[in-house]
């Protein structure tokens, strides 16, 4: 038997990414965010979603840039500590030594130490309520060689990215494939 609960953020698991940034003033900033998605094939835009008072929040709204990267598992404390500390009282690169690197697009600096980083073009802020928006253009690509399949695309069991499961908060990893989009219309 169902029964029926309070509204809540029930659509798990979500991805998992640190979101860098730097304001025109301040220095280079990671997030974390649970609240992230495809929202457009082509041109290709992601929505992040971030509280407004957040440093990160900020920074992105005054460049209007900024970078998902995909950290792996062996990344899960980083992924964790940029997601409970601010960027306004600690340099979330230096204290867990990784490396920005400049974008080839945009001012906002990747993690050398993901695997995957998008730079994105922020085309629009929707205010939601607790969080707004940013809808995102990705405008550049860098993927490690790592991580790549025979096709030039991503293989996830070498990515090993991390899940989110918000009502339990909990980080979760994705085990194994069972199934390829189409596969009840014979598409291989």
């Amino acid at each position: 038997m169902k029964k029926l609960v309070k509204t809540g953020t029930y659509l798990f698991p979500t991805p998992t990414a640190m979101i860098s940034c730097a304001g025109v003033n301040t220095g280079p900033n990671i997030i974390t965010i649970a609240w992230i998605g495809v929202v457009c094939s082509e041109p290709t835009i992601l929505s992040v979603s971030i509280r407004p008072g957040r440093h990160s929040y900020s920074q992105i709204s005054e460049t209007g840039e900024f970078v998902v990267n995909i950290p792996t598992e062996n990344q899960l404390a980083a992924l964790d500590f940029c997601g409970v500390a601010s960027g306004r009282n600690v340099d979330k690169f230096k204290e867990l030594g990784l490396t920005a690197v400049q974008g080839s697009k945009v001012s906002a600096p990747l993690i050398k130490e993901c695997p995957v980083n998008l730079e994105c073009k922020v085309i629009d802020i929707r205010k939601l309520g607790t969080h707004d928006m940013f809808l995102g253009e990705v405008v550049a690509v860098h993927l490690d060689e790592e991580v790549m399949n025979d096709k030039g695309g991503i293989d996830i069991s070498r990515l090993k990215p991390i899940a989110y499961c918000p009502q339990a908060s909990e980080y979760w990893s994705l085990k194994e494939p069972i199934g390829t989009y189409g596969f009840t219309k014979g598409k291989k």
